[in-house]
C-alpha cells in the first residue's frame, strides 16, 4: 500500500535521511513525534530529546535536522519554531494528490495489516435468566466496535460470549421453573421478563427453607449431570440465550449464538486441569484449598496472594474458569491476542489470570492478553446510573428511551423526511447512534455521564452530528442530480483558485488523510474515541467547506471536483461510523 494516503507515513522516510545525514546512522530511525498542531498542519517534536542526547541547544538540533531533510514534493515549507519544534506544512499538490488516491481506493487509505493475527475478543457476557441492563453495556458496545475495527483490518476476530450459565443459582432457577410449570415460566422468559424470574426465584430460597433445599439437591444433581435437570438447565440456557439476541438485533451488536461459550463450556475441563496443575507441583494447598501463586501480588500483610483455583469444598470459581478459557483460546483456538473487555473493577483478578498463565508458559510472546477495562455508566446527578427504584436499568428499556428521545429530534429537524416507516427506521438508527457513539466517543477508563437529550442532538459533538453531515451529503447529490439531470464527479481533486474557498477545500482534504492513522491509533491502543474524534472533526471541516464552498452553484469543472471531496468524505464517515458499529442513514 502506498504512503499517499498517510502523511505521516509520506514524511517519517524525509526524517530517516534527515537524521542520518545530521547526527549520522544510529539516528536514522529516531521516531519524529508528528502531531498535529494549531501553527501548521504538523508539528515534529524529537528536537528536545535529542538535545539531551547529543548535548546540543535543542533550536540548533531543530535547525540541523530542517536543513538536512532532502528535497521532496511533500513539504512546501518547514520552520523552526520556539526550543526547537519543526512547523510543517504539506505542499498542496501532495495534499490533493494523496486525497485523489484516496477517493480511487475502496478502503480509503486503510490498508489490511501486513501481520493479521487471530483475535480473540471476550465481550458482552450477560447471565442467563438475568435481565441485560445497563452495567452490560459498556462491554458490549466496545467489544463490538474493536471486533468489526479489526476484522476491518484483516486480523481473524473470534467473538466469545463468556456467558455466565453454570453454578449454584440454578438450582433455584430450576426449582422455581418446576413451580411455574415449563409452559409458563417459558412464555414468561420468552418475553424477557428475566429479572422479574430470578427475583422471584431468589425470595422463594431465602424465604422457604423446604424451597431451598429442592435448590441445593438441584445442584447436586446438575453438577452430576442428571438428564432431566439437565433438560430443564437447558430450557432456561436457551430462552435466554433467545433473549439476548433481541438485545444485540435492536443494538446493532454483531453477537450471535455461535459466540456463546459459557462457563458451562469449561466444566468438564476445570478438575483434569487442577489436577494436572497439582500433580506437576504448579499448584499448591494452601489453607485446604488449591492455589497458584502468580508472582507479584501480595496481600496487605505483603504475603504472596493465592488464586483460588478448587475451594475447599471441592469446588470451583471463576478463576478456574478464566484459566482453563485462556487455555482454549491459546491452545485450541490459536490465537495470538486476546482481548478481554471486562470492567475497571476486574482489573487486579484479570492481571493475576493473566500472570498465571505466563508462569504456566501458555501465555508467551507473541501472545498477549489484554484487559480492556472500562469505567461506568453515571447518571445525570454523577452517581451509578439505575432507576428511580435503585435497580439497574434494562437495556431494552433505554434502547426504547433513546429511539423515542431520537424520533422527537427528527421530527422537528428532518423535513426532508415525511413518512412515518422512514421516521421510525431513521429514529431507530439515531437513537441507537446515539448511545453507541456517546459510549465510544469518551476515554473507555473514565467514567461518563449518561445524558439521553444531549446524545441524541444533531449539534455538539454527538453520533447524530456525523449522522447528519454524511446525510447532508447524500441530500446535495439528490438536488444537484435532480436539478442538472446527472452527477458528474471529477477523476482528481484540486484546490480553488478563491482563497477563503481553497482553505476550506485544503483543511477537509487534509482532516480526511487521517483516517488511516485513526483507525490504526484504535488497532493499537483499543481506544475506539480516537476514531469518533476523527469522525467529529471530519463533520466539522465539511460543514466549513459546505458554507464556504458551493457545490451545485459552482461552475463545472469545479462542481465536479467538490463533488468528489464530497463522494470521499461521504465514504470516510460511512465507513468510520460502521467500524463503531452505527448507521449512516442517507436522508435526515
Amino acid at each position: 500500500m502506498t504512503n499517499l494516503h498517510d502523511p505521516r507515513e509520506a514524511l517519517r522516510p524525509l526524517f530517516r535521511t534527515a537524521l542520518q545525514a545530521a547526527f549520522g546512522p544510529e539516528f536514522a530511525d529516531e521516531d519524529p513525534i508528528l502531531r498535529s498542531s494549531t501553527h501548521a498542519d504538523l508539528q515534529a517534536n524529537l528536537a528536545m530529546g535529542f538535545a539531551r542526547r547529543l548535548k546540543m541547544q535543542p533550536r540548533a538540533v531543530g535547525e540541523a535536522i530542517a536543513a538536512a531533510l532532502p528535497r521532496n514534493e511533500v513539504l512546501a515549507r518547514v520552520e523552526v519554531a520556539g526550543p526547537g519544534f519543526l512547523n510543517l506544512t504539506l505542499a498542496d499538490g501532495w495534499i490533493t494528490a494523496a486525497a485523489t488516491a484516496m477517493l480511487q481506493d475502496p478502503r480509503f487509505g486503510v490498508p489490511c495489516a501486513t501481520r493479521p493475527e487471530r483475535v480473540v475478543i471476550d465481550y458482552s457476557a450477560p447471565n442467563v435468566a438475568k435481565e441485560m441492563h445497563v452495567g452490560h453495556l459498556r462491554s458490549t458496545v466496545i467489544g463490538d466496535a474493536l471486533a468489526r475495527l479489526l476484522s476491518f483490518r484483516g486480523h481473524e476476530v473470534i467473538r466469545q460470549n463468556h456467558v455466565g450459565d453454570w453454578g449454584t443459582p440454578f438450582g433455584m432457577l430450576i426449582e422455581h421453573l418446576l413451580d411455574r410449570g415449563e409452559a409458563e415460566a417459558s412464555a414468561e422468559l420468552g418475553v424477557g421478563e428475566l429479572s422479574s424470574f430470578y427475583k422471584a426465584a431468589r425470595r422463594k430460597f431465602d424465604g422457604d427453607p423446604g424451597f431451598a433445599d429442592r435448590a441445593r439437591n438441584r445442584v447436586v444433581k446438575l453438577q452430576s449431570g442428571d438428564p432431566e435437570t439437565l433438560r430443564l438447565w437447558s430450557i432456561l440456557v436457551q430462552l435466554s440465550h433467545r433473549y439476548f439476541s433481541e438485545v444485540y438485533r435492536r443494538l446493532d451488536v454483531t453477537l450471535t449464538p455461535d459466540d456463546i461459550k459459557g462457563e458451562s463450556f469449561y466444566n468438564s475441563l476445570l478438575a483434569p486441569l487442577c489436577d494436572e496443575l497439582e500433580k506437576q507441583g504448579k499448584a499448591t494447598i494452601n489453607q485446604d484449598a488449591l492455589c497458584l501463586f502468580p508472582p507479584g501480588f501480595v496481600n496487605r500483610d505483603k504475603e504472596p496472594l493465592p488464586l483460588m483455583i478448587r475451594k475447599k469444598d471441592g469446588g470451583f470459581g471463576y478463576a478456574t474458569t478464566d484459566l482453563a478459557a485462556i487455555r482454549h483460546r491459546i491452545e485450541d483456538l490459536k490465537a495470538t491476542r486476546l482481548l478481554y473487555v471486562v470492567g475497571a473493577p476486574q482489573e487486579q483478578h484479570l492481571a493475576m489470570v493473566f500472570a498465571a498463565a505466563r508462569e504456566l508458559g501458555w501465555l508467551v510472546p507473541p501472545i498477549r492478553a489484554e484487559h480492556v477495562k472500562f469505567g461506568s455508566v453515571l447518571g445525570t446527578d454523577k452517581r451509578m446510573f439505575k432507576t428511580r427504584q435503585g435497580d439497574a436499568v434494562r437495556l431494552v428499556d433505554l434502547i426504547d428511551e433513546a429511539v423515542e428521545a431520537a424520533q422527537r429530534e427528527v421530527r422537528e429537524n428532518c423535513k426532508e423526511v415525511d413518512d412515518e416507516e422512514t421516521i421510525r427506521e431513521l429514529s431507530r438508527s439515531v437513537g441507537v447512534g446515539a448511545i453507541k457513539f456517546a459510549d465510544l466517543s469518551c476515554d473507555r477508563i473514565k467514567d461518563y455521564v449518561f445524558d439521553l437529550d444531549r446524545m441524541v442532538r444533531f449539534e455538539g459533538r454527538t453520533g447524530g452530528y456525523v449522522q447528519y453531515a454524511h446525510a447532508r451529503i447524500q441530500s446535495i447529490f439528490r438536488k444537484t442530480e435532480k436539478e442538472l439531470g446527472a452527477l458528474v464527479f471529477a477523476q482528481g481533486l484540486s484546490l480553488s483558485s478563491d482563497s477563503s474557498e481553497r482553505q476550506a477545500e485544503r483543511a477537509l482534504m487534509l482532516r480526511l488523510l487521517g483516517f488511516r492513522e485513526a483507525v490504526e491509533a484504535v488497532e493499537n491502543t483499543l481506544q475506539p474515541h480516537l476514531l469518533c474524534t476523527f469522525l467529529l472533526d471530519t463533520a466539522e471541516a465539511f460543514s466549513t467547506f459546505y458554507q464556504q464552498c458551493p457545490v451545485k452553484n459552482a461552475a463545472p469543472e469545479r462542481r465536479a471536483v467538490r463533488l468528489s471531496l464530497c463522494k470521499l468524505t461521504a465514504g470516510v464517515l460511512a465507513t468510520g461510523l460502521s467500524l463503531l458499529g452505527i448507521q449512516a442513514p442517507p436522508r435526515m
